[in-house]
């Protein structure tokens, strides 16, 4: 043997020892199970920030690029409305009209105008209006009534409010406390009385001109286009701020990292005051040519008849959607549909598999992202659970990261020189995304309110000076790289010394008793340290077997982390989107005094007893040992 094969042989030996032994030889595994996901999601990734630089760089609006498609395809179908259909070139001379209106009303650029109304074509044409108007929409949840609404509407600082005439009687309850606030009554028929005081729309802007706006071409890409509300389940909704990037960044994300086709068609059966449906949905249509189908509310029952009569090829969900159809009886319509693909987030991992199953769709496309945030993710290979990953070897492209928190507080845990400390894969932390206002893709808007927007940034996390977005959710990343939803840091609670994830209590729960609404949260006891757990469960029908409960949670869960208190609903506290508002609950507690609905304790053996006022007294003055 040569010195030069020698010196080949001993070099290679040297390498291969260094690469495939310790972790690194583990390492080069994992990168070489996970290459086919990072390669596909690191091209579709590209794409798409290669369009959003160039949307920006062309100075392009949400309202200038849906003029664009109406434009080149005015005939084509953009929405379809309980069997309307609705083409780009009618939505865009609607809005037109809408904008125009406003336009020569005593309103300043970026005033926010508010919007009350279930969903349906007009609802996207009077906020894309308002946009090219130079207006704001405030798009406010339907659900809201009284203090909250009156709250949601100053939150905005709303110059005036269009409402729907189903809602009337809300409105006219506030009215005497928004005396400022000029209102605008659209009705779906013409005869419809309009409210005293309020301007009927609909004859009002049905002469006005609808050529195009020169104010259009006034807007810029970091322009306010609309605010959408926190979902106000652990307190007062808060105005995120949506800006013509943002918007455009979430629904192209999403469109892109999913492979969208603009043959495809969309059932979006969600509120379109809330960011999966009226961004994420509604957005297809506005930027990437995709027909969508809206429906005026969820419907268990019409669901899937309504994917087959539409012929829709993708299908929207959010919250407890996916466990709604899950529970639904079996119909022919459960198969015979055409959709390959359901994205949306909040399906449970403990049904995923059961849902695909049943109803034979091909690819479920959970993503992750607060209305707010700056970080985004998307399963994009049916990883079961997963809410999306982050390619092992690109962090620093898409900087993200999981923070250890402290137990107690849920604070982030810091080194002696100050900065956070980061998860190991398998380590459970609170999810952030660094803040860079250049890019689209890290910048963070915050809400109307620069207080509560101060409130979500964390500072001198990796190094001094930086900033970065917390989002409040505790999220798991494994080896491969995938996260996975794990718990609200506020939700999480601390009980005999260990922590209790509310998400992994309710799908016990919820199993247990036949996939009904559950919410487990944590709920302080006088004289113990930490909070004892409490389950919320719906059952209007009085079907609950609570012996059965019991025995199914001893089975299931550890002794600290089975609720010690249950009470049993029969009205339930929903928000808009599908989620059990877990504050309101947590005010009540156990206190029967201020409760109705039936409490259970349970007891030292294991059992759930009626919760007496005997009983509630003893564990108020300690004489029951928890």
């Amino acid at each position: 043997m040569g010195v030069h094969e020698l010196v080949i042989a001993v070099l290679s030996v040297f390498i291969g020892a260094y690469l495939f032994t310790g972790k690194r030889r583990r390492f080069i595994y994992l990168l070489y199970k996970t290459l086919p996901r990072d390669v596909l999601g690191a091209y579709r990734f590209v794409r798409v920030n290669v369009l959003l630089w160039w949307w920006e760089w062309q100075n392009f609006t949400v309202a200038k690029l849906f003029t664009r498609h109406a434009t080149a395809n005015p005939d084509k179908i953009a929405f379809i409305f309980e069997d309307k259909e609705w083409s780009y070139r009618e939505l865009e001379e609607y809005s037109n009209q809408l904008g125009r209106y406003f336009h020569g009303k005593s309103l300043s650029r970026e005033d926010s105008v508010g919007l009350i109304l279930e969903s349906r074509p007009e609802y996207v044409g009077i906020w894309l209006g308002l946009s090219k108007a130079g207006l704001v929409g405030a798009l406010l949840n339907t659900n809201l009534r009284q203090d909250v609404l009156v709250h949601s509407i100053k939150a905005a600082n709303c110059k005036a409010v269009i409402f729907g005439s189903n809602f009337k009687d809300a409105i006219n309850e506030i009215r005497e406390r928004i005396p400022n606030v000029a209102l605008y009554q659209w009705s779906e028929l013409p005869d419809t009385p309009c409210l005293e005081g309020a301007i009927d729309l609909n004859p009002e802007i049905s002469n006005v001109d609808s050529s195009p706006l020169d104010t259009v071409a006034l807007g810029t890409p970091r322009d306010k286009l609309i605010y959408i509300y926190t979902s106000g389940t652990t307190g007062m909704p808060k105005a995120a701020v949506i800006t013509n990037l943002r918007y455009m960044l979430m629904s192209c994300g999403v469109n892109s990292m999913l492979n969208l086709r603009p043959t495809d068609r969309i059932y979006n059966s969600l509120p379109l005051y809330h960011t999966a449906g009226g961004l994420i949905g509604v957005g297809q249509a506005l930027l990437r040519g995709i027909t969508v189908v809206l429906r005026r509310r969820f419907s268990a029952s019409k669901f899937w008849s309504d994917c087959v009569h539409y012929e829709c090829t993708i299908a929207q969900y959010i919250g407890e959607i996916c466990r709604y159809l899950l529970t639904a009886p079996s119909a022919s319509c459960d198969t015979t549909h055409k959709v390959r693909l359901m994205f949306g987030n909040g399906l449970r991992p403990q049904i995923w598999k059961p849902f695909v199953e049943r109803f034979g769709v091909k690819q479920i496309g959970e993503f992750y992202g607060a209305t707010e945030g700056n970080s985004n993710l998307v399963n994009i290979d049916n990883k079961i659970g997963a809410v999306g990953f982050v390619p092992l070897c690109a962090g620093s492209l898409y900087p993200v990261a999981l923070l250890r928190v402290d137990e107690e507080t849920g604070e982030p845990l810091r080194e002696p020189d100050g900065l956070c400390i980061r998860c190991k894969p398998g380590e459970s932390g609170i999810f952030v995304g660094k803040i860079n206002p250049k890019r689209v893709l890290n910048d963070f808007s915050g809400y109307v309110d620069r207080k509560a927007s101060e409130q979500k940034i964390l500072r001198d996390v990796f190094r001094k000076g930086d900033r970065v977005f917390n989002s409040g959710d505790i999220l798991l990343m494994d080896e491969f790289g995938y996260f996975y939803f794990k718990d609200r840091t506020g939700d999480t609670f601390r009980w005999h010394g260990e922590n209790v994830a509310t998400s992994e209590v309710e799908a016990v729960v919820s199993n247990l008793i036949g996939l009904k609404d559950a919410a487990v949260y944590g709920v302080e006891v006088p004289g113990t340290e930490g909070k004892a757990g409490m389950a919320a469960v719906y059952d209007p029908e009085n079907t609950l077997n609570i012996k059965e409960m019991a025995e199914g949670l001893k089975k299931s869960l550890p002794s600290y982390a089975r609720p010690l208190f249950v009470r049993v609903l029969s009205e339930l506290p929903m928000t808009g989107t599908f989620k059990l508002k877990k504050k309101d609950l947590q005010e009540d507690g156990f206190n029967i005094k201020k409760v109705s609905d039936p409490i259970y304790f349970l007891d030292n053996s294991g059992v759930y007893v009626k919760l007496t006022e005997e009983i509630y007294n003893n564990i108020l003055d300690g004489k029951i040992r928890l």
